[in-house]
Order: structure tokens, then sequence, then C-alpha cells
């Protein structure tokens, strides 16, 4: 008979570029859907259309257009925290308009020639190619900016500005608008918000003290090197075998400790030193942002979507028995 779970989130580490926590009591099934609407079902923004005035560069105009969209979109007013895009921007197909508003468009301009540039750079650099980047680009949304950098470490370490889309030279420029629209990665890759989104299963690790016992300091630390991911320690003193404190983020499942332990059993029906299995309501999940959200906003994000999504699949339950 099944029984009420009630899903427990622990957070592990939280920056606004990665995040790591751990999903427990709930079973596989729902921390597969939580992942798959992280990477494919929140809404973010993307440049969605091009439009170019004028591109001397030496890329044509799709493969500009083509990295344009790679850049991650940010939304944040004010610099608030933990407002949906969702709910201040409309979906282009959901809008009433017929070519595209403000509600449903966001606009970004750029406007690089190099000879007009070259004359303000310094004079040991006026022989260099002029590198186009995101920061060039100007939003007409004050709510909305272009994500430079992934972090200040990664902005300390660039060469650039920004996110790099064309070198310029001599007589060279490039001058377009770019309208950024709302979409989720269902529809393209621009729109995901995640660079990574990931979960591993926690490692239910039991050690058979009885069988242990049999075992000479040699044979012990053979099953310590015989795991690839270095699991178990060996207490020289005490002659004991513990579990590493990191064992349940680097346990990857192998059967090399299964194997080295058989060779060591008297009967093949033996139980065990030491068992290595999967938990089936515990999961280690590991986000990493594109920019264009912050983790927590992501996971955030995602929950909001799951709940809707059970939410009309209750009406349409609801609809059935009214038949």
């Amino acid at each position: 008979m099944p029984h009420q779970r009630f899903p427990k989130i622990e957070i592990l580490s939280l920056y606004p570029h990665e995040l790591r926590f751990i999903l427990s009591d709930t079973d596989v099934s729902v921390a597969n859907a939580l992942r798959r609407i992280m990477i494919a079902e929140v809404p973010t923004l993307a440049i969605d259309l091009v439009e170019f005035q004028e591109n001397t560069s030496v890329l044509n105009d799709e493969y500009i257009a083509h990295r344009l969209g790679m850049i991650p979109i940010r939304f944040q007013p004010d610099g608030l925290k933990g407002i949906d895009c969702h709910n201040t921007i409309l979906f282009h197909r959901d809008c009433t308009c017929d070519s595209g508003c403000p509600r449903c468009n966001v606009v970004f301009d750029l406007d690089v020639d190099f000879d007009a540039v070259n004359k303000t750079r310094p004079e040991s650099e006026q022989a260099l190619p002029l590198t186009v980047t995101s920061a060039d680009l100007t939003c007409t949304n004050t709510d909305v900016v272009a994500a430079h950098f992934l972090n200040e470490d990664e902005k300390n370490d660039a060469n650039d500005e920004g996110i790099s889309i064309v070198k310029l030279g001599p007589g060279q420029k490039l001058k377009f608008k770019a309208i950024a629209r709302l979409g989720i990665s269902k529809e393209h890759a621009k729109w995901c918000p995640v660079a990574v989104a990931t979960y591993r299963f926690w490692p239910i690790i039991t050690r058979n003290e009885e069988m242990l016992g049999t075992l000479t300091i040699e044979q012990k630390q053979e099953l310590v090197d015989a795991c690839p991911d270095r699991i178990l320690e060996l207490d020289e003193v005490s002659g004991r075998l513990f579990v590493t404190e990191n064992a349940h983020e680097v346990a990857t499942f192998t059967e090399d400790l299964h194997y080295k332990q058989n060779s060591f059993k008297n009967r093949k029906e033996d139980e065990d030193f030491v068992t290595v299995v999967q938990s089936t309501d515990r999961f280690v999940f590991t986000v990493e942002s594109t920019g264009a959200m912050d983790c927590d906003e992501i996971l955030m994000a995602a929950l909001r979507v799951l709940k809707t999504k059970l939410y009309e699949l209750a009406q349409e339950v609801d609809k059935l028995k009214d038949r």
C-alpha cells in the first residue's frame, strides 16, 4: 500500500553559479522530474530574432545571430532576487500583439564602428582587432542585461569585457537590433538556464563486522585499494575499516569491491564484508547555472513548474470523474 511522502531538501553548498543539495524522502521519479524541469521547462530570456542594419565583419549574419542566441540574458529588476521573468514578461505566443511589444519582447541594440572606436583607443592597441562583446549590447529594458560573466573570479580572469561576438578590423562595422523573448529549452537549447543539472544516488555503505573480523590486515588493505572511489579507509592501529567522510560524494557503485571480496570468501554464498547499494529515497543534486538565473532561482522556478503541472493533472482527473 503506498504511503504519503514528505520530501525534504538539505542544502550542502549554495553559490549564485552552483548549488548542491540533498533531496530525500521521495523516489527516483520525482528526482528525475525535478531534474528534467530544470533543464527543459524553466522559462528564461534569450535572443530569438536579429535585424541587421550593417555587417561588414568576417562573419555572416546567420553566424552572428547564432552566437547572440547563446548569450545568457538575465532578468533582475533593481537587483532583487527571486523574481521570475515569467511573471513579468509574456511568452510571445501568449501576447495579444501582432508583431511584438514591450510585454513580450526585450530589444537590444548594438552599433560598433572600428574606425570610430579606434580613435579613442591607446596608440599601442590601435593596430589590434577590436573585439565586440556582450558588453556592447544596450537594452531598452533596464531590468534586463546580458550575463557577461558567471562570477567575479571569471570576470577578473577574462581578457574581454564580456562574451566575445566577433572581431572587427579597419573599415568594418556591425549594427543590428536583437529581440529577446521568453522561452523554454524544450523549444531550443538557448533557453536552457543550466549548464549542469544532475543527481547521484546516495550510497548506503554497510560493514559486516563479523565477516571483517575474519580478514587479515593485508586483506583489509586490499579491499581499500580495490575500490577506485576510495570510500573505505583502514585504521592501521586498530585494524578496523571505516567509511570515508566524503564517500557519498565519490561512490560510483563499481563492481571492483564486489569482485575482490568474493575472492576472500570461503563459500560463494557467504555474506559480503562490505555492501554498497543505492538509496531509493535520497539523492545528491548538483546544479550549475549558465548565468541567466542564479541556481536557487532555477530550483524555485522548477518547483513552481512542477507544482503547476501537478495542479493541472489534478484538474484533468476531476473533469474525468465528473463525466
